[in-house]
C-alpha cells in the first residue's frame, strides 16, 4: 500500500473516531486528508470500501502480532492465548474497533455487514483451532460449539464490564475470566458427550477451508514427489522421505492440518536444504504459508 493510500485512510480512520462513520462524509475526508476527489476514487469506490481497507489493515496487523506471540512457544499453554486475546481487544480498544462495529452493525448497509459476518467467522475459525492445539483432537467433537460459546461469552463480558471499568486497565481480567469458564464447558461437555454443532459446519459456513480441492492436492503432491527424488540417494533419504509424507499425510487426510508440527516439519527439512532444489523447498513454504493465510482469514 503506496504512502499516500496509507495517509487517507490514517485520516479517515481520526474522522470516523470523533464523528462516527455514518457522520463523516466523503468531502469530510477530502477536507481532512488534503486530497482530491479523484485522487480518493483512484483509491476507493466509496466510502465503504475504505472503511473495509482500515479493518483489513488493523486485523492482518493483529494476526502478524498474534502469531509472533507462538514463535517457539508450546501452542498448547492456554496462557499465550490469553495473551494473544489481550493483544487483539487491546488493538481494537486502541482502535475504537468496537464503536465502528457498533454502528456497522446497526446500519442497513448489506455490504459492511457482510463484511463484518465473514470476519467473525474467521474470528470462529481461529478460535477453534486455537482450542484444537489447547485441549486436544480428543475434544474435538465439543470445540466448535465451545469456540461459539467462547465468543458469546468473551463479547457480553467485554460489552458490559466497560459500561462500568476502563478496559484498558481490566482487559486481562476479562479474558481471563472468559477463558476460566469455557475450561469448565470443555471438559463438562467431555465427560457428557453433548453436542451441538458438528465442527464440520465449518467448511460449510467458509467455503474456502475446503482442503480437498484438487489444484492444491495436485500441486502439493507434484512438489513433494519432486523433493523425495531429490534425496533419493542419500543415507538419510528414509528420514526425509517420513517428513515429506508426514506433511502430505496432514493435508491429504487432516480435517483440520496442524500447523506448528508442519511448520516445524519445514525447519527441518530446510536445515537439509541443500539436498533439495531451493525452487521446490521454496514452493513447499508457499503451499503451506498460502493455505494457513486463506485458513485464518487473510487474503
Amino acid at each position: 500500500m503506496n504512502d499516500r493510500k496509507q495517509h487517507v485512510i490514517k485520516m479517515a480512520h481520526q474522522l470516523f473516531i470523533e464523528r462516527g462513520f455514518q457522520n463523516t462524509s466523503i468531502q469530510d475526508i477530502l477536507e481532512y486528508s488534503g486530497i482530491s476527489k479523484g485522487t480518493f476514487y483512484n483509491y476507493f469506490s466509496s466510502k465503504n470500501e475504505l472503511l473495509i481497507a482500515l479493518f483489513k489493515e488493523i486485523f492482518k496487523r493483529i494476526k502478524k502480532e498474534r502469531n509472533e506471540l507462538l514463535i517457539g512457544q508450546d501452542r498448547s499453554n492456554i496462557d499465550l492465548f490469553i495473551k494473544q486475546l489481550e493483544l487483539q481487544l487491546n488493538t481494537n480498544n486502541k482502535n475504537k474497533l468496537f464503536t465502528l462495529f457498533e454502528e456497522v452493525l446497526v446500519s442497513n448497509d448489506a455490504e459492511l455487514k457482510q463484511f463484518m459476518k465473514e470476519g467473525q467467522l474467521k474470528m470462529l475459525h481461529w478460535v477453534y483451532q486455537r482450542f484444537l492445539e489447547i485441549f486436544g483432537e480428543d475434544k474435538k467433537p465439543y470445540l466448535l460449539d465451545c469456540a461459539i460459546m467462547f465468543m458469546g461469552i468473551l463479547h457480553h463480558n467485554v460489552k458490559y464490564y466497560q459500561m462500568d471499568h476502563d478496559l484498558n486497565t481490566g482487559v486481562h481480567e476479562v479474558v481471563r475470566y472468559s477463558v476460566n469458564r469455557i475450561k469448565t464447558i470443555v471438559k463438562e461437555l467431555a465427560e457428557t458427550g453433548e453436542q451441538l454443532n458438528k465442527p464440520e459446519l465449518l467448511e460449510c459456513l467458509i467455503p474456502e477451508l475446503r482442503k480437498t480441492e484438487p489444484a492444491f492436492q495436485e500441486e502439493l503432491k507434484q512438489v513433494i514427489g519432486i523433493m523425495k527424488k531429490n534425496v533419493s540417494d542419500h543415507k538419510d533419504h528414509a528420514k526425509y522421505v517420513e517428513l515429506l509424507d508426514f506433511i502430505w499425510d496432514e493435508f491429504r487426510h487432516g480435517k483440520d492440518p496442524r500447523q506448528f508440527l508442519i511448520e516445524s516439519t519445514l525447519l527441518y527439512l530446510k536445515k537439509g536444504q541443500a539436498l533439495f532444489e531451493k525452487e521446490q523447498l521454496e514452493k513447499l513454504e508457499q503451499l503451506v504459508s498460502r493455505f494457513f493465510t486463506v485458513r485464518d482469514g487473510i487474503e
